[in-house]
């Protein structure tokens, strides 16, 4: 191995992910040098294995449907989705898991891009391993920040590792369709890809240990079993995949607690995550290798003590620190963070207040997710069930939003539904949640209310535009007017 090449900056991010492109930008918008240490493609996980790729996979279906929704529109189509113009698209999201476009935009960003394996060797010092073995030590003036994500769990059910299955990776990436597709988990990513791949044709079985979607409302997850079963998907619900096994011929086995035995062509593991921490240096400076990173409320990693870890140096953001694992809100706890670093190195105390301009606070009162199942969900801030479980006292209020005229107008035979999660004592939205198709574009108004904290009073004075979906704000009021004067 030949002499490490020694490099000092203001802050070292490893991990050129989303969320490590953010930290990094804002530092560096703030005034400081960075360097960001990448191992695999810069963009990382949801550039080529997650968002950007999935989201293409499902763009094609979810438009014929809409367009079979419409009389005059459906009598134009003529057949089915064509699997491999869909993946050919897909590709062209990924760059076809080419990131020279990405580095690109590191480099006019003013980041400096080191490849190769980033590991904590000391104080304020991270080491970068290329795969030719070659060095570089890097030293930060003023932090150092893990932003390495997650990858997908195998769960440890006998034979299922040794059936080679498809994660979220290779599902996201395939350029083929399995005639028959077993899929072991209900959550986003399982529904996701069980909508997917019904839609191209493969015959899809959806094993899950709970109730599709358990981490949104029930009734959403309700709507897109539903729907999934109409396309023609089966769903095992609320049992266990206990044994898999592959025979020679490549046809996969897949045992259930109920006695089971669903066949498949390729079975795709979708039943968490875990964190990218086990080869990032943590033991030294005291911490486990592999485990999920806890963080303060500056994002600071801390120890089973809740005490700073290297005397404040070390962030982690991003999924690995486990508070929210969604792109979009890694990328949020990033630009303050990032802006976090910057104004401590120029000598000012950071507003780690509720809804400061460094904190985090949307990552406990105001989660924004969209699920791009068939029917979508959009989900802002509390469930019911999560809003009672922390002391809140509730109103529920819930609305048909096939009955609204611009859901009807949207496609004939419109199904959705809608629901405000109230704070009765305050009178203000903690939480709201639409199924639907194309219900994505409603989140944002929900959003806005939820971290506003806007009175219910005032919100009857945003009128929304009709004939649109988003006359359900005034239904949904209406229906919370009629329910609180019959009290």
């Amino acid at each position: 191995m030949s002499a490490a090449t020694r490099k000092t900056v203001d802050v070292v991010v490893i991990g050129a992910g989303p969320v490590g492109e953010n930290v990094a930008n804002r530092a560096v918008q703030g005034g400081l040098s960075v360097v960001v240490v990448e191992r695999e493609l810069v963009g990382g996980e949801c550039s080529y294995w997650a968002c950007m790729p999935t989201k293409a996979l499902l763009r094609d279906a979810a438009a014929l449907r809409a367009a079979r929704a419409l009389p005059a529109a459906a009598q134009m189509i003529r057949g089915d989705l064509d699997p491999q113009a869909v993946f050919a698209r897909r590709d062209r999201f990924t760059s076809s898991w080419n990131d020279d476009g990405q580095v690109s935009w590191l480099a006019e960003a003013g980041i400096t891009l080191v490849r190769g394996q980033g590991r904590i060797t000391g104080t304020r010092t991270v080491t970068a391993t290329a795969g030719d073995g070659t060095t570089t030590e890097l030293h930060a003036r003023h932090a150092v920040v893990v932003a390495t994500g997650s990858s997908a769990q195998v769960p440890p059910i006998p034979g299922l590792a040794e059936a080679h299955p498809w994660t979220s990776r290779q599902a996201a990436s395939a350029h083929e369709v399995p005639r028959r597709l077993a899929i072991i988990g209900g959550g986003v990513v399982g529904s996701e890809m069980a909508t997917a791949f019904t839609a191209l044709g493969s015959s899809v079985t959806l094993i899950s240990q709970t109730r599709l979607l358990p981490g949104v409302e029930a009734l959403a997850g309700e709507h897109v079993a539903d729907a999934l079963r109409s396309a023609g998907a089966t769903l095992l619900l609320e049992v266990d995949a206990t044994a898999a096994r592959r025979d020679d011929d490549g046809t996969v086995h897949v045992t259930t607690s109920d006695g089971e035995i669903v066949e498949a062509d390729e079975v795709l593991v979708a039943t968490g995550r875990t964190p990218n921490t086990r080869d990032v240096g943590l033991e030294s400076v005291g911490l486990a290798p592999g485990d999920w990173l806890t963080v303060d409320e500056g994002l600071s990693v801390v120890d089973a003590s809740g005490q700073p870890v290297g005397e404040g140096w070390l962030y982690a953001a991003g999924d690995v620190n486990h508070r929210v694992l969604l792109t979009h809100h890694g990328k949020y706890q990033a630009r303050a963070l990032g802006d976090a670093i910057a104004a401590r190195a120029h000598g000012l105390a950071p507003d780690l207040s509720a809804w400061g301009r460094h904190s985090a606070t949307a990552d406990e009162r105001a989660v924004t997710q969209v699920i791009f199942t068939d029917p979508e969900v959009a989900a802002v801030g509390l469930s019911a069930e999560e809003a009672s479980a922390a002391g809140i006292p509730v109103r529920i209020v819930d609305h048909d939003l096939g009955a609204v005229a611009g859901a009807a107008l949207h496609a004939d035979g419109y199904t959705g539904h809608a629901r405000m999660v109230v704070d009765d004592r305050r009178n203000v939205l903690v939480g709201f949640t639409a199924v639907g198709p194309d219900v994505a574009e409603l989140l944002h108004a929900a959003t806005i209310a939820v971290t506003a904290e806007v009175p219910l009073d005032r919100l009857w004075h945003a009128v929304p535009a009709y004939p649109t979906m988003n006359e359900i704000w005034l239904r949904l009021l209406e229906a919370d007017g009629r329910d609180r004067s019959e009290r």
